[in-house]
């Protein structure tokens, strides 16, 4: 890769070099890391609510206005002040996938009638928890999950989490999918679907919603899989009598790389258009990614550079336990310096962190100047699932979250 496309592909108006110095959300990045220290996240506002923004305008565009709802996927972050700040815009509900973040959205303002939960391998505990929310609406991903249901909620609506045996992720990347040829754990096959439908009418359970769930970081390219996949799961919904509701899950991807394009939000909207519309069905989506990723950046401080063998290594103070993606799910967040001028040379060097495990490397051959005179580096795309996946692995744990308006 080139310099320029390296500093080139991901720069936007709230994201750039000004002057020689990278801006975030109106703020010269260093003066947040002076501020705030390190490790730490920090998310934009208008960034996230411009994701929003976007997604409406494309499905209202496409024909879908006044019949469709986003509930965003907080096990993407479910960092409070964001949480409050999501209700505030009441642009989107909340796609819950466990007891505690039902509870957490709950804290945060969303009433339970704005939940949509959906979860495996739930236990009698969970359940109990779940039953007390009146309102709350539940996908079962399982005969289990029905019967379970069934036996607190008799009389209640719900949804059925399907799997098309069919999958959909960034490019080749098996990480991220949920179904294909494998078998997986989640939702119901089309050989359970019957059996699945009867266990709801024997506890007296009214589906109203198919929902499915295939992947995550699809971009363009896939846009075709993902038609397939949605016209697949029509045979679930035809054979349900009194679906009201069709659930796509996630998994809209943003740019990772220079090679990646954004995703055409206008074809995606057509394509679920022409799938669904005129069928009488209500559409939710659930975005994670979509909303936060791109909205978020980790300031590190640098540690050391140096040479071994023939790699150049620049160490930073936080490793891949706080912001897990890179390494479990191979998706880069691309590292900046925070200052730059593009007629200064760069050399590859590979980012790595102070975790003692082999695979605590951040980003492989990335392009940057000479760091002598520089204290700290930004990590983009780290808004999602990286905070709300981060343990505390080697007693390493310790960041801290900021919301910037």
């Amino acid at each position: 890769m080139n310099q320029q496309s390296y500093y080139g592909w991901w720069q936007r108006d709230d994201l750039c070099y000004r002057q020689g110095q990278l801006c975030f959300a109106g703020r010269p990045v260093q003066s947040l890391a002076d501020q705030f220290g390190t490790p730490a996240f920090v998310y934009s506002a208008v960034r996230v609510k411009a994701n929003l923004e976007r997604l409406h305008g494309a499905l209202n565009e496409a024909g879908w206005a006044d019949r469709f709802s986003l509930c965003y996927a907080m096990k993407a972050n479910r960092f409070a002040p964001l949480l409050t700040f999501l209700k505030q815009t009441g642009l989107c509900g909340i796609d819950a996938c466990s007891p505690g973040e039902v509870e957490q959205a709950v804290s945060c303002g969303f009433l339970p009638t704005e939940i949509s939960f959906t979860a495996s391998s739930l236990s009698g505990r969970d359940l109990d928890l779940l039953a007390r929310y009146e309102g709350l609406f539940m996908d079962c991903d399982s005969l289990h999950a029905i019967r379970s249901w069934g036996a607190r909620k008799p009389g209640t609506k719900i949804g059925l989490r399907v799997n098309p045996a069919m999958g959909i992720g960034r490019a080749a990347n098996d990480k991220l999918r949920y179904a294909g040829a494998i078998t997986t754990k989640f939702g119901i096959y089309w050989e359970q679907f019957a059996e699945a439908l009867a266990i709801a009418k024997a506890h007296d359970l009214r589906v109203t919603k198919i929902h499915f769930h295939t992947g995550c970081g699809y971009l363009t390219p896939q846009l075709e899989q993902l038609e397939a996949i949605v016209g697949h799961c029509l045979r679930f919904v035809a054979a349900a009598d009194g679906v009201e509701r069709v659930n796509i899950g996630g998994g809209l991807g943003v740019p990772h790389l220079a090679s990646d394009e954004p995703l055409d939000l206008r074809q995606w909207a057509e394509v679920l258009y022409r799938q669904l519309a005129g069928r009488g069905l209500h559409l939710e989506i659930e975005p994670g990614d979509y909303l936060v990723k791109d909205a978020g950046l980790l300031l590190l401080e640098k540690t050391f550079v140096e040479q071994k063998q023939q790699t150049v290594f620049v160490g930073v103070d936080a490793g891949f336990n706080i912001a897990p993606e890179p390494a479990y799910y191979s998706l880069p967040f691309q590292p900046l310096p925070l200052r730059y001028d593009d007629r200064s040379p760069c050399a590859p060097v590979n980012v790595v962190g102070n975790i003692n495990e082999a695979l605590d490397v951040w980003y492989e051959n990335a392009l940057l100047p000479d760091l002598a005179s520089h204290t700290h580096l930004a990590l983009i795309n780290s808004g999602a699932y990286s905070a709300a996946m981060a343990s505390n692995h080697c007693l390493r744990g310790q960041f801290k979250e900021f919301l910037l308006f």
